[in-house]
């Protein structure tokens, strides 16, 4: 076997380094040659899986290629999460993670695998929604007064539903109990939508809708009440219900939010991409429509965009995170 001269190895070096840049820059050109998996880290049905499929179905066009979606429910969304960020940074897979998996999450799961400013890479705001509080159909309270009233003197005997610890509605769930000085029996669900359907049912008697875009139909069919949205103005799909300052409230200040990711290393080429094929779906009418049909709200052009959540996601770390420590609640 011939070896190669010392004096070889620099030229060898350089050779690699043009040919990986080469690689890199055909990469850039062809993306997206194949259809593109988005995991959603909730089960079907619920606000983030509506919310990532009427997002996707435009950025599909814009990218030209199919987006994908696949529900890995678990663990608070944590479980699709882990997945995503262990998936290959070559763009064909990325996350609709959200306030409580790229947030919240860091506070409640002392041994969690990634670090969600650091291990992703990220794409772009898509929404941001009001949180809501809502009932079964039957609770005996009228305004949120009397929902808290009842709450504060009965809560042994409530059962509380959530969409898994480290969800949105989980995190809210603490708020208002830390609110209110209340510790009810908190029942965890896989989803918003299971948990959705088991107080449409009465297994529950209430919770925090880590959306309102989950709670809307529901309340304007009357099979479950609202008592008021965690936003600084009523929302135009539930005009009737109050805002939490109105209501009496105002430490009940939080709106979720929806966002793009992607594991980190993924080429800044491909991010561009995937952000500027949101932004697209972002300002598509039909897209916008059924978004805020369903009471969401879309980012102003200056909120998008990759450094925005960036900093969106460290600024979100450092709120909730007290909050969280304080409820003392841990997650193995």
């Amino acid at each position: 076997m011939k070896v190669p001269h010392r004096r070889q190895f620099p030229r060898l070096a350089a050779g690699a380094a043009v040919l990986s840049v080469v690689s890199q820059i055909a990469t850039a050109q062809t993306y997206p040659s194949r259809p593109v998996t988005m995991i959603v880290p909730f089960p079907a049905g619920g606000g983030t899986d509506v919310t990532a499929r009427i997002v996707s179905e435009h950025m599909s066009r814009a990218l030209g290629q199919q987006i994908i979606i696949e529900n890995i429910a678990g663990a608070g969304g944590t479980t699709g999460s882990i997945r995503a960020m262990r998936a290959n940074s070559d763009g064909y897979t990325i996350e609709m993670g959200q306030m409580g998996t790229h947030a919240t999450a860091v506070a409640l799961y002392p041994n969690l695998p990634y670090k969600p400013d650091v291990d992703f890479a990220p794409i772009g705001l898509v929404i941001s929604v009001p949180v809501a509080i809502v009932a079964r159909r039957d609770f005996p309270s009228n305004d949120l007064k009397e929902f808290v009233a009842y709450v504060k003197a009965n809560a042994q005997k409530l059962n509380i539903g959530h969409a898994g610890v480290g969800s949105i509605g989980f995190t809210c769930d603490l708020l208002f109990n830390s609110i209110s000085g209340v510790k009810p029996t908190l029942v965890p669900f896989s989803g918003v939508a299971p948990a959705m359907n088991a107080l449409i049912g009465g297994q529950v008697d209430y919770m925090c809708d880590g959306g309102i875009n989950n709670s809307v139909p529901h309340v304007n069919s009357g099979t479950i009440k609202a008592y008021t949205i965690g936003s600084e103005h009523r929302s135009p799909v539930l005009p009737n219900v109050p805002t939490s300052k109105e209501a009496g409230l105002p430490d009940f200040r939080v709106s979720g939010w929806l966002a793009l990711f992607a594991p980190k290393g993924t080429p800044k080429s491909t991010l561009d991409k995937l952000t500027d094929a949101l932004d697209k779906a972002l300002d598509d009418d039909n897209t916008r429509k059924r978004l805020l049909d369903l009471g969401c709200d879309i980012p102003d052009k200056a909120e998008r965009g990759q450094q925005p959540l960036a900093a969106l996601v460290k600024t979100e770390i450092a709120r909730w995170t007290p909050i969280i420590n304080a409820a003392n609640v841990k997650e193995e």
